[in-house]
Protein backbone atom coordinates (compact mmCIF):
# COMPACT_ATOMS: atom_id res chain seq x y z
CA UNK A 1 0.00 0.00 0.00
CA UNK A 2 2.31 2.40 1.15
CA UNK A 3 4.61 1.52 -2.36
CA UNK A 4 1.59 2.16 -4.10
CA UNK A 5 1.25 5.74 -3.14
CA UNK A 6 4.54 6.39 -3.44
CA UNK A 7 4.21 5.79 -7.42
CA UNK A 8 1.08 7.81 -7.31
CA UNK A 9 2.83 10.86 -5.57
CA UNK A 10 5.66 10.48 -7.93
CA UNK A 11 3.41 10.43 -10.91
CA UNK A 12 1.52 13.61 -10.14
CA UNK A 13 4.92 15.12 -9.22
CA UNK A 14 6.38 14.59 -12.32
CA UNK A 15 2.78 15.66 -14.32
CA UNK A 16 3.03 18.84 -12.38
CA UNK A 17 6.73 19.81 -13.15
CA UNK A 18 5.25 18.77 -17.45
CA UNK A 19 2.74 20.90 -16.95
CA UNK A 20 5.17 23.72 -15.56
CA UNK A 21 7.78 23.09 -18.22
CA UNK A 22 5.24 22.68 -21.06
CA UNK A 23 3.14 26.44 -19.73
CA UNK A 24 5.56 28.62 -18.01
CA UNK A 25 6.45 30.14 -21.53
CA UNK A 26 2.65 31.03 -21.75
CA UNK A 27 2.75 32.26 -18.05
CA UNK A 28 5.52 34.47 -18.83
CA UNK A 29 3.96 35.95 -22.00
CA UNK A 30 0.99 36.14 -20.54
CA UNK A 31 2.71 38.85 -17.99
CA UNK A 32 4.61 40.37 -20.09
CA UNK A 33 1.09 41.29 -21.84
CA UNK A 34 -0.66 42.28 -18.94
CA UNK A 35 2.46 44.89 -18.05
CA UNK A 36 2.76 45.92 -21.60
CA UNK A 37 -0.82 47.07 -21.24
CA UNK A 38 -0.48 49.22 -18.53
CA UNK A 39 -0.89 52.82 -18.94
CA UNK A 40 2.18 54.99 -19.06
CA UNK A 41 1.85 57.71 -16.21
CA UNK A 42 4.21 59.71 -17.75
CA UNK A 43 2.20 60.43 -20.75
CA UNK A 44 -0.64 62.41 -17.78
CA UNK A 45 2.38 64.39 -16.53
CA UNK A 46 3.50 65.64 -19.60
CA UNK A 47 0.22 67.07 -20.16
CA UNK A 48 -0.23 68.19 -16.51
CA UNK A 49 3.32 70.02 -17.26
CA UNK A 50 2.06 71.64 -20.73
CA UNK A 51 -1.14 72.88 -19.29
CA UNK A 52 0.45 74.64 -16.28
CA UNK A 53 3.55 76.47 -18.79
CA UNK A 54 0.29 77.28 -20.95
CA UNK A 55 -1.00 78.86 -17.61
CA UNK A 56 2.36 80.13 -16.84
CA UNK A 57 2.64 82.30 -20.28
CA UNK A 58 -0.56 83.28 -20.65
CA UNK A 59 -0.68 87.30 -19.64
CA UNK A 60 -4.44 87.62 -19.75
CA UNK A 61 -6.18 89.29 -16.47
CA UNK A 62 -9.28 87.21 -15.63
CA UNK A 63 -12.06 88.61 -13.72
CA UNK A 64 -15.55 90.42 -13.00
CA UNK A 65 -16.51 93.80 -14.35
CA UNK A 66 -16.25 96.11 -11.15
CA UNK A 67 -18.92 98.96 -10.48
CA UNK A 68 -16.38 101.98 -11.54
CA UNK A 69 -16.33 100.70 -14.63
CA UNK A 70 -17.26 103.88 -17.37
CA UNK A 71 -16.56 104.74 -21.26
CA UNK A 72 -12.97 104.92 -20.77
CA UNK A 73 -11.97 103.37 -17.76
CA UNK A 74 -12.54 99.70 -16.90
CA UNK A 75 -12.08 98.19 -13.21
CA UNK A 76 -11.43 94.64 -13.09
CA UNK A 77 -12.05 92.57 -9.62
CA UNK A 78 -9.55 89.74 -10.31
CA UNK A 79 -9.81 86.09 -9.48
CA UNK A 80 -7.35 86.85 -7.36
CA UNK A 81 -9.46 89.67 -5.24
CA UNK A 82 -7.52 92.64 -6.53
CA UNK A 83 -8.74 95.24 -7.97
CA UNK A 84 -7.24 96.79 -11.33
CA UNK A 85 -7.51 99.50 -12.97
CA UNK A 86 -7.14 100.59 -16.97
CA UNK A 87 -7.74 102.95 -19.48
CA UNK A 88 -9.88 102.58 -22.68
CA UNK A 89 -8.99 104.62 -25.59
CA UNK A 90 -11.29 105.21 -28.49
CA UNK A 91 -8.26 105.62 -30.99
CA UNK A 92 -4.38 105.42 -31.58
CA UNK A 93 -2.05 102.95 -31.42
CA UNK A 94 -3.35 102.10 -27.70
CA UNK A 95 -6.93 101.91 -28.62
CA UNK A 96 -8.85 99.09 -26.91
CA UNK A 97 -11.05 96.82 -28.86
CA UNK A 98 -13.71 95.46 -26.32
CA UNK A 99 -15.72 92.46 -27.80
CA UNK A 100 -19.28 91.33 -26.05
CA UNK A 101 -19.87 95.04 -24.24
CA UNK A 102 -19.05 96.00 -20.64
CA UNK A 103 -21.77 95.29 -18.10
CA UNK A 104 -21.27 95.12 -14.18
CA UNK A 105 -20.79 91.48 -13.25
CA UNK A 106 -20.10 90.10 -16.05
CA UNK A 107 -17.30 87.92 -16.34
CA UNK A 108 -14.12 89.19 -18.48
CA UNK A 109 -10.53 88.40 -19.89
CA UNK A 110 -8.30 91.58 -20.43
CA UNK A 111 -5.17 91.92 -22.10
CA UNK A 112 -3.43 94.96 -21.33
CA UNK A 113 0.07 97.02 -21.05
CA UNK A 114 1.38 99.16 -18.98
CA UNK A 115 3.00 102.92 -19.37
CA UNK A 116 4.66 104.91 -17.00
CA UNK A 117 2.93 103.03 -14.52
CA UNK A 118 -0.81 103.20 -16.10
CA UNK A 119 -2.49 100.82 -17.38
CA UNK A 120 -4.00 100.41 -20.88
CA UNK A 121 -6.33 97.47 -21.94
CA UNK A 122 -5.64 96.37 -25.27
CA UNK A 123 -8.33 93.70 -25.67
CA UNK A 124 -11.29 93.11 -23.50
CA UNK A 125 -13.51 89.62 -24.09
CA UNK A 126 -16.61 89.33 -22.39
CA UNK A 127 -16.73 85.75 -21.44
CA UNK A 128 -20.43 86.27 -20.40
CA UNK A 129 -21.60 86.98 -23.87
CA UNK A 130 -19.24 84.55 -25.24
CA UNK A 131 -20.78 81.56 -23.05
CA UNK A 132 -24.30 80.27 -24.77
CA UNK A 133 -24.96 78.20 -27.71
CA UNK A 134 -23.92 79.05 -30.74
CA UNK A 135 -24.79 78.17 -34.80
CA UNK A 136 -23.56 77.91 -38.01
CA UNK A 137 -24.14 75.45 -41.13
CA UNK A 138 -22.32 72.73 -39.92
CA UNK A 139 -21.74 73.17 -36.30
CA UNK A 140 -23.77 74.22 -33.52
CA UNK A 141 -21.76 74.20 -30.25
CA UNK A 142 -22.64 75.60 -26.57
CA UNK A 143 -19.91 77.12 -24.47
CA UNK A 144 -20.40 76.65 -20.80
CA UNK A 145 -18.96 77.85 -18.09
CA UNK A 146 -15.47 75.65 -16.63
CA UNK A 147 -13.70 75.67 -20.09
CA UNK A 148 -16.41 72.64 -21.11
CA UNK A 149 -18.15 73.31 -24.96
CA UNK A 150 -21.17 70.73 -25.43
CA UNK A 151 -21.74 69.67 -29.19
CA UNK A 152 -25.29 69.49 -30.57
CA UNK A 153 -24.70 68.01 -33.48
CA UNK A 154 -24.63 64.16 -32.75
CA UNK A 155 -22.45 62.97 -36.25
CA UNK A 156 -19.86 65.41 -35.41
CA UNK A 157 -16.97 63.87 -35.89
CA UNK A 158 -14.24 65.82 -34.30
CA UNK A 159 -16.52 68.37 -31.56
CA UNK A 160 -15.22 71.06 -29.75
CA UNK A 161 -15.33 69.66 -25.87
CA UNK A 162 -13.42 72.18 -24.07
CA UNK A 163 -12.10 76.01 -24.24
CA UNK A 164 -10.22 78.79 -22.98
CA UNK A 165 -9.00 82.15 -23.66
CA UNK A 166 -5.09 82.51 -24.08
CA UNK A 167 -3.37 85.86 -24.78
CA UNK A 168 -6.53 86.98 -26.19
CA UNK A 169 -7.36 84.22 -28.13
CA UNK A 170 -9.97 81.75 -28.07
CA UNK A 171 -8.69 78.23 -28.22
CA UNK A 172 -11.58 75.47 -28.99
CA UNK A 173 -9.65 71.62 -28.45
CA UNK A 174 -6.26 72.34 -30.27
CA UNK A 175 -8.23 75.02 -32.65
CA UNK A 176 -6.56 78.65 -32.08
CA UNK A 177 -8.75 81.28 -33.21
CA UNK A 178 -8.77 85.23 -33.17
CA UNK A 179 -12.48 86.54 -32.22
CA UNK A 180 -13.06 89.52 -35.09
CA UNK A 181 -16.67 89.95 -33.30
CA UNK A 182 -18.87 89.36 -30.50
CA UNK A 183 -22.47 90.93 -30.21
CA UNK A 184 -25.87 89.62 -28.62
CA UNK A 185 -26.42 88.02 -31.47
CA UNK A 186 -23.24 87.01 -33.38
CA UNK A 187 -19.94 85.73 -33.28
CA UNK A 188 -16.81 85.90 -36.10
CA UNK A 189 -13.46 83.60 -35.40
CA UNK A 190 -10.87 83.68 -37.52
CA UNK A 191 -7.82 81.60 -38.35
CA UNK A 192 -5.20 80.58 -41.07
CA UNK A 193 -8.33 78.54 -42.85
CA UNK A 194 -10.69 81.59 -42.71
CA UNK A 195 -13.66 83.41 -41.15
CA UNK A 196 -16.24 81.42 -39.67
CA UNK A 197 -19.87 83.61 -39.03
CA UNK A 198 -22.44 81.56 -36.16
CA UNK A 199 -25.08 83.26 -34.35
CA UNK A 200 -26.74 82.74 -31.11
CA UNK A 201 -29.52 80.50 -30.57
CA UNK A 202 -31.84 81.33 -28.61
Amino acid sequence: MHFGMKQNEKKKNNWRTEYEENNFPDIVLTVAVVNGCKPKKASNNQSTNETTQMDQNDTTSYGICGEGTSMHHLELITDMGDTLHYTLLDDGPDSAVVLGGLLCGDRLAVIGHKIDGESYADRVINLTTLQGKWVSIDKQFEILEGGVVKSNVKAEQNPWTEWKIYNGQLLLNQDTFAIDNLGADSLYLENKVGIFAYHRLQ
